[in-house]
């Protein structure tokens, strides 16, 4: 009821906005491109007209195309962040394009020098290219530049770079888990609930995606529902990839450091033809560790070819091949001391617990396929299709589940995985602007399917015939205590198991400019997902059967209403209500199928972009509410009581309250810094009315969530003659204190708490780096204080952040 309600004001709403009488006014556009001195296309340049809100950034071409501009004369404004802008009068003319093309003072090489954060770029993610003071949602941009001066491998640094989203779990040191406004997302497989994009396409980001070789890293917060359906309601994440360019260039380096570490890089673009371009980017990575026995090896290519069909449509076909061999690393464990887990303090960092020859190879292969056309300068198509295969195989130690004795000794199981997921994925989105009388809209319609299929195996493992249940037993204070099994054991896959699911959506979503200081984003989007019953083969008798779980059907609507504020053209107030679907698993006391869980999501915030975008102030604050969580009933439907976990019932709620506050610039070409701080309180608020066995615990914080993040970055670079090209940075980054381990329940066996207190902890780092002429050295001193802290690994083990390490990277621009 609740949902039809909201649903129905939501319509009433859409049906006042749009019962405005379309009018014959017809609107001009400015489209032209920005050249350096020297005749080279000058890219993320931001264009736009002092009297009015309306502004482009030009693409890789250096073209911009400005759309919706009534009759009348305008001062085009060109600005570069660290530059002085440039101005330029253009008239324009009801119903025509007007071409104003633009020469920039500098040349391409003083232009490369300026150091550009992308702190107010337009987010992808976002599919319908709204400007960010128009976006009412915080976001966050990593950009290539900063992926650079910090060294960055792994996408856990890059996030580090953005406010209230922390690395919580490094899970058996071959994936990561990040958290934001009290949700998490882990980089697995793409399917019921993957946040993490790949180019605006789901992806399965197993195996540590290579953030050293992307061009920038987006943060979508908060709910995301409305354009693609089951996801975070705290995060998503998108990866873009480098694109092709149609002038030559490219840059080769070669990093090293600590723990064995050398990484050479190449990056390589240029045009084929007038209208053909490409680019290749490939790195390898061999290193050893901190932890003991740890090692990597890694392969990985990203082709891309860029087509301009025409004055109207480009195609981008992009693959990338991911070749992981990863050591396995359960972390150094936690121990059952009949209260919270208690942190084994005196282990060093190095120790190692899983086996010794344990392993986890990763083949991972993606294509993708975007394609844009433009019918006119109001009107675009985009279509994207892609595929991905993702095949693993690892055998080691399995997870110390609270299994780890008191005095540290742990019975040693061993676990084999060989998983395959193939993706598919297709969307098919329809940007327009018009107008109806005086009220202007930017009109996003899309459709979206993915198609994911999983196959997992499931083996038994022997030792010389024997079965294999108990592989050894170790002491992780003490390991001389025990003597240390080396032999690896036979493993043989005795059944398959598929598991198909199928997710499609509609969706529309509309920016209106009821004036030019009020709008209003309004929007809705229908989701089904089906999730079939599994097939399970028997790979000893190839006998077929089904698993135990009937294919479920799983619809949803997510509406989306914000109003935006601009009192002045550099400054939007939004407030804003979202909601996000989650599954559940399980079933009500009748037998049926739990429905969907809605996720309210409330949010307001200001936003600023001062001195010409040079300097972006931001602050928001949310409240995301799940009323319908789900959770352990406590009477069957004849009023008995109920002892089994997968009966369940909406009697459950949490509640997530938070602050984000960002400050960025680029005040000048030599310097630019980054800030950011976030605050959440994600509790549960509502349990059963009468507790019973599996009913959470009121008010406790929800695990791997910190309750205070907070992150501060600083590059300045000299350009004084003596000095000239040299470069020094710092960065600070903060994680609160915070829950590892698993939240309590009423009633739980054992009956101790289940919780690992993680106390907050802060690391420095410090680079200085030296360019002349073309090849540059950056070197970056990380941790300089050698802090000890613990990331979460899975459950009942903590994994030990890294020490103190050195990384140099030597590079050559041509």
């Amino acid at each position: 009821m609740k949902t039809r309600f909201r649903t129905g004001i939501f319509y009433a709403l859409l049906l006042i906005l749009f019962s405005n009488r379309l009018t014959a006014q017809t609107l001009g556009s400015i489209n032209g491109t920005v050249t350096t001195r020297d005749g080279r296309p000058a890219s993320y340049v931001n264009v736009g007209l002092k009297e009015v809100r309306k502004g482009a950034v030009t693409a890789e071409d250096g073209s911009f195309q400005i759309k919706g501009v009534a009759e009348g004369t305008y001062t085009l404004k060109v600005s570069f962040v660290g530059l002085e802008p440039q101005e330029k009068s253009v008239t324009v003319r009801s119903g025509q394009a007007t071409k104003q093309d633009i020469t920039l003072a500098e040349s391409e090489s003083q232009l490369s020098e300026v150091e550009v954060t992308g702190t107010n770029s337009v987010v992808t993610l976002g599919k319908a290219g709204i400007a960010p003071l128009d976006l009412p949602q915080m976001t966050g941009v990593v950009s290539n530049v900063v992926i650079e001066d910090q060294q960055i491998n792994r996408l856990g640094d890059a996030l580090r770079n953005v406010s209230g989203v922390s690395l919580t779990q490094q899970r058996g040191g071959v994936a990561e888990t990040f958290t934001a406004r009290g949700y998490s997302i882990g980089i697995a497989g793409a399917g019921s609930s993957g946040s993490i994009f790949k180019n605006g396409v789901i992806s399965n980001s197993a195996g540590f995606p290579d953030a050293s070789t992307l061009e920038s890293v987006e943060v979508l917060k908060g709910s995301a529902a409305l354009l693609y359906g089951t996801v975070s309601g705290g995060l998503i994440i998108n990866l873009v990839t480098k694109k092709p360019k149609f002038n030559w260039g490219g840059e080769v380096s070669m990093r090293a450091g600590s723990y064995s570490l050398y990484k050479p890089i190449v990056d390589v673009y240029g045009p084929i033809a007038k209208n053909l371009a490409f680019r290749v980017v490939g790195t390898y990575e061999n290193a050893k560790s901190y932890r003991d026995v740890v090692k990597t090896e890694r392969v990985y290519v990203n082709p891309s070819l860029l087509y301009k069909l025409g004055n109207k449509t480009t195609i981008l076909l992009q693959a990338d091949y991911l070749k992981s061999n990863l050591t396995p690393d359960n972390g150094i464990g936690s121990l059952n001391a009949n209260r919270d887990a208690e942190i084994p303090t005196t282990v060093p960092r190095s120790r190692f617990i899983n086996t010794r020859w344990a392993y986890n190879n990763l083949d991972q292969k993606t294509a993708t396929l975007n394609v844009d056309h433009a019918f006119t300068d109001n009107w675009k198509l985009t279509f994207i299709t892609s595929a991905q295969e993702t095949n693993v195989t690892a055998f080691g130690a399995g997870v110390p589940n609270n299994n780890i004795a008191a005095n540290g000794d742990w019975n040693r199981t061993l676990s084999r995985t060989l998983t395959s997921e193939k993706d598919y994925t297709g969307q098919l989105n329809l940007n327009g602007r018009f107008n109806t009388g005086p009220i202007a809209h930017q009109l996003l319609v899309g459709t979206d399917l993915v198609a994911v299929s999983s196959v997992s195996n499931s083996f038994t493992i022997t030792n010389n015939g024997v079965g294999v249940t108990t592989y050894d037993r170790i002491n992780i204070l003490d390991p001389a205590k025990y003597q240390e099994q080396t032999y690896i054991p036979d493993s043989r896959a005795i059944s398959r198991t598929t598991s198909p699911l199928y997710r499609s959506g509609v969706y529309v979503q509309d920016l209106i400019s009821l004036t030019d200081k009020f709008k209003v984003l309004a929007g809705i989007r229908w989701s089904y997902q089906k999730t079939l019953q599994t097939q399970i083969m028997n790979l000893v008798t190839n006998a077929e059967t089904r698993g135990t779980a009937l294919t479920r059907y799983d619809r949803a609507f997510s509406p989306k209403v914000a109003l935006i504020y601009q009192p002045i053209r550099m400054t939007s107030i939004f407030a804003s209500y979202s909601n996000n679907f989650s599954t559940n698993s399980g079933v009500d006391i009748y037998g049926q199928q739990l429905r969907p869980s809605i996720v309210d999501q409330y949010e307001v915030g200001v936003k600023n972009e001062l001195f010409d975008g040079r300097l972006t102030a931001n602050v928001g604050i949310y409240r995301i509410r799940n009323s319908d969580f789900a959770q352990t009933a406590l009477t069957k439907a004849d009023g008995t009581p109920n002892t089994d976990t997968n009966v369940k019932e909406f009697t459950g709620e949490t509640t997530s309250d938070g602050l984000e506050i960002d400050l960025a610039g680029n005040l000048s070409r030599n310097v630019y810094f980054i800030t950011g701080y976030g605050y959440n309180y994600m509790r549960y608020t509502k349990a059963s009315t009468v507790p019973g066995v599996g009913a959470p615990i009121l008010g406790e914080r929800l695990i791997n969530n910190p309750a205070h993040t907070a992150n501060a970055t600083l590059f300045y670079t000299f350009d004084l003659p003596q000095l000239r090209g040299l470069k020094l940075g710092a960065s600070a980054f903060y994680t609160g204190a915070r829950y590892g381990g698993l939240n309590n329940t009423v009633g739980q066996t054992p009956a101790y708490n289940r919780l690992i207190p993680l106390t907050g902890f802060t690391t420095i780092d410090m680079t200085a780096g030296y360019t002349y002429q073309k090849i540059s050295l950056l070197v970056k001193l990380s941790n300089i204080t050698n802090e000890l802290n613990y990331l979460i690994h899975d459950r009942y083990s903590i994994m030990p952040i890294a020490p103190r390490q050195v990384v140099a990277t030597v590079s050559y621009k041509f």
